[in-house]
């Protein structure tokens, strides 16, 4: 994937710690994802990704430090106050409302738009094809296996048209036949002008998916650069791999 051209922060992330009592999760993040860029998050188990996430979205709240979306100072906000703000996030275990069906999951974020029912519906049978699961929309979520219920999730991530889409594991234990269709689904957001953050251990896609790398270990940025430049770099290897 060519490097993104513009320079412009969608995320910014400055000083930002939390600690949960004697356990450092976040020792002073910094971290910007530009516009329309696919920013790759990788470390070790424990490295801090999924708690960065979750203090970007407001999830947690960071005991110091600031978090930006497009210039907006979010520090502080709720997750809905976040995700009205045009923040959508997947999770490593799908959250889908199981004794739902698909369509009626797909339109919880956005009952409070000025449409129609008919128009949501529509968009939602919409989304439901693009990710193939349009024959099951009447089921429950429930009834789906994981990796359908990850594309559950993202379907429902994008009803509300977020500007920017953050990516926790979406590969994990998904077969790879669907593992290559979430790929394209991830590059049909990036190619839309869309940010993402994306965590993954799974370094081949991130690898393919991302203009630029971030590694986390112990809570702290200790490399960021191109895949070329991630790959080669001593840190990581080292965090990786060991000394």
């Amino acid at each position: 994937m060519s490097a993104t051209k513009t320079t412009a922060a969608a995320i910014g992330v400055h000083g930002l710690h939390k600690r949960f009592g004697g356990l450092v999760a976040l020792d002073g993040i910094e971290l910007e994802a530009r516009a329309a860029e696919v920013l790759g998050i990788i470390g070790v188990n424990g490295a801090g990704k999924t708690t960065l996430m979750n203090c970007i979205c407001g999830i947690y709240r960071a005991d110091r430090g600031s978090v930006s979306i497009g210039g907006r100072d979010m520090t502080g906000l709720t997750p809905h106050e976040i995700a009205h703000a045009g923040v959508g996030r997947t999770f490593q275990i799908p959250r889908v409302f199981r004794k739902m069906s698909l369509i009626d999951n797909l339109l919880v974020p956005v009952l409070d738009r000025n449409q129609t029912d008919r128009a949501l519906i529509e968009r939602a049978e919409a989304m439901l094809e693009q990710m193939r699961l349009i024959e099951l929309r009447h089921n429950f979520a429930e009834e789906l296996s994981g990796g359908q219920q990850k594309l559950l999730e993202m379907a429902r991530m994008l009803m509300p048209e977020p500007k920017v889409v953050m990516l926790d594991e979406p590969f994990a234990g998904v077969h790879p036949t669907l593992c290559r269709f979430m790929i394209e689904q991830i590059e049909a957001i990036a190619a839309g002008g869309k940010t993402v953050l994306l965590i993954s251990h799974d370094l081949t896609s991130i690898y393919r998916l991302s203009h630029r790398v971030a590694a986390l270990n112990q809570g702290r940025v200790i490399a960021e650069g191109s895949v070329d430049e991630i790959r080669g770099n001593p840190a990581v290897v080292e965090a990786y791999l060991g000394a």
